[in-house]
């Protein structure tokens, strides 16, 4: 089996073998060889047949060999902690949020882990300099995830055709989740930060059935009208049961004015973490492929997504205290 060839072909099959277009959600205890085997034709033109009849023998054997229950009590061996950074709405500079606070936790010392799991509109490849590399199998047959900055990357983004739209229901997105949790050699990590999608959907509900989180940090513009999108996203993570660490205000400026995350973190009761401008260098950086907490560590802006990761630290310590399900975090310096 060629190994270069084969970590596309894992991935994308084990996608793909959960759904049936006819239908919105198929079980996955309801699926049956037949139809697996169906979903193995529509890609075996594309690929070697070696290398597709071994990830779907893999899956189909185990398709039905966990239910929700053991999967929501599954740690991921030898992370410490899991954060998912997610948002009420699109276009709040998330993305950029949550790389350069995953970049700001190892500037001080920690060990950490990105998973891109913004399924439809994946950017860490481009923000973490990756665009266009591929990961491989390591030889126990997990995918090894991709470095960079220091930070180890797995994205969606490293296998699907960034021409191409992704169209994906609900199962579809819950096991390229899994796969990427389950499947990828993580190692061990102090944090691994989990960009969410925008919005309220699949992806938070699946993430939180397959994996105990830490918590989530919600990410917000200042302007008022932000409460409404924060409310929503804070009454979602409330229902899947993902604790609430605190709220990061983006893009701070006089066009779109300040406060606004402080004001959501009083009304909902949770920690604000910081305020971060809106800054043209920030942008440039992420372009590069080079985020500014990398390519200008000193700078104000730097040290705004460094105060935020510390004022998340110790948030996670205090949460730790009161006796948390998670494992004490590595402690930053002040």
């Amino acid at each position: 089996m060629h190994k270069a060839r084969a970590v596309d072909v894992v991935l994308a099959v084990a996608v793909v073998e959960v759904v049936v277009e006819a239908v919105d959600v198929v079980p996955e205890e309801a699926m049956t060889m037949a139809m697996i085997m169906e979903k193995k034709k529509a890609v075996a033109a594309a690929v070697d047949a070696e290398v597709v009849a071994a990830a779907v023998v893999d899956l189909s054997s185990s398709a039905s060999s966990v239910n929700s229950a053991n999967l929501a009590s599954k740690r991921i061996p030898g992370v410490k902690n899991v954060i998912a950074v997610g948002s009420g709405k699109g276009g709040v500079g998330k993305s950029t949020v949550a790389v350069n606070i995953a970049l700001a936790l190892h500037h001080e010392g920690a060990k950490v882990g990105l998973l891109d799991a913004d399924i439809y509109g994946p950017s860490i490849p481009i923000m973490m300099g990756l665009k266009g590399q591929k990961p491989k199998f390591g030889a126990d047959g997990k995918v090894i995830p991709l470095e960079a900055h220091g930070i180890k990357t797995m994205s969606i983004g490293f296998i699907a055709d960034e021409s191409q739209a992704v169209i994906w229901r609900g199962p579809m997105i819950h096991k390229i989740l899994d796969e990427f949790l389950s499947r990828v050699e993580w190692g061990a990590l102090d944090y691994l930060i989990v960009d969410l999608p925008p919005g309220t959907g699949d992806a938070q509900l699946s993430l939180s059935q397959l994996i105990p989180l830490t918590g989530a940090v919600v990410v917000t513009t200042p302007q008022e009208v932000a409460l409404a999108d924060v409310k929503r996203a804070v009454e979602m993570f409330k229902k899947v049961q993902i604790p609430l660490l605190g709220v990061v205000e983006n893009m701070r400026s006089e066009v779109f004015g300040s406060g606004g995350g402080e004001k959501a973190a009083q009304l909902w009761q949770v920690s604000f973490l910081g305020g971060v401008s809106l800054v043209t260098d920030i942008r440039k950086s992420g372009d590069s492929g080079i985020p500014i907490v990398v390519s200008d560590p000193k700078s104000s802006a730097s040290q705004m997504f460094l105060q935020a990761a510390r004022n998340l630290s110790g948030v996670l310590s205090q949460q730790n205290s009161l006796g948390s399900i998670t494992e004490q975090p590595k402690i930053l310096k002040a």
